[in-house]
């Protein structure tokens, strides 16, 4: 296919932004990540999905990073995925990610180029702390929870996420995702600032909002028995729900936004 030009559409949930190529070749991921995803010599993204829709009736996903580095899941790229591959049509769509099947409910908005969706992340599991974990030197008092979300996350809660160091911390554990979480400002609401695996520092991170949700439901940070919490970020705001659909299971409501279409050279 060299020389051929391929058609993307771009989303962002939360200004957490994608390229979506339905059709798109798993061999050459990578390297058209890297290409696509600089912000100054190609379109400019977060990360890259590919699309390919299954005999058995699912939607594949693959996730390449800005980096090119391969991920696992992500609960704003789901969001973006399905809404390309159903041109935002309402219903239900299975994907299934590197980390498993996932299933996305779909539904419409007064915007036609923005849809709501959910989507069934699974349950919640202990991850390993970055390698170089001990080295970033968090007070002990500090709450940590190490989380597998499909992907690795780091929790660590804070007195005030507005005056973090968020890239130099980050930069320390490139191989997790870390988010930074303080109570508030509402009852049943936290406040989460993220750097991204394989992207940095990044607007919104869904399943960086559902690590945190959960770390702070262990720590004693919202109420014993909640059903749902929102999780402010820098782009905007997601609802994580407990116990859902089944219990131990998180399931991630939130924006996605078509923001154009897009021929490129490969």
């Amino acid at each position: 296919m060299s020389g051929a030009t391929v058609r993307l559409t771009k989303h962002h949930g939360l200004g957490n932004d994608f390229l979506v190529w339905i059709g798109g070749l798993e061999g050459r991921g990578s390297e058209l990540a890297i290409r696509w995803c600089d912000r100054h010599r190609g379109i400019g993204a977060d990360g890259l999905l590919l699309a390919n829709l299954r005999p058995d009736g699912a939607w594949r996903m693959i996730l390449f990073n800005a980096d090119g580095s391969r991920a696992g899941m992500s609960g704003n790229g789901i969001r973006c995925f399905v809404q390309a591959v159903g041109d935002s049509k309402p219903g239900t769509y299975r994907v299934v990610t590197d980390s498993g099947e996932k299933q996305v409910e779909v539904m419409p908005t007064d915007d036609p180029a923005v849809i709501m969706a959910s989507v069934a992340m699974g349950v919640p599991a202990p991850g390993m702390p970055s390698p170089s974990w001990d080295a970033v030197g968090v007070h002990p008092d500090r709450p940590v929870s190490h989380i597998d979300m499909g992907n690795p996350h780091t929790v660590v809660g804070v007195d005030d996420v507005a005056v973090v160091n968020l890239v130099h911390i980050g930069t320390q554990v490139p191989d997790v995702n870390l988010e930074i979480v303080m109570p508030g400002p509402e009852e049943h609401a936290i406040t989460m600032r993220v750097h991204e695996r394989g992207a940095g520092v990044t607007e919104a991170c869904g399943t960086g909002a559902c690590a945190s949700a959960w770390a702070a439901l262990q720590w004693g940070m919202l109420q014993a028995g909640a059903s749902e919490v929102l999780v402010h970020m820098d782009g905007g705001d997601a609802t994580v729900r407990f116990d859902s659909p089944t219990e131990g299971g998180l399931t991630l409501v939130g924006p996605s936004a078509h923001i154009a279409t897009v021929s490129i050279d490969l």
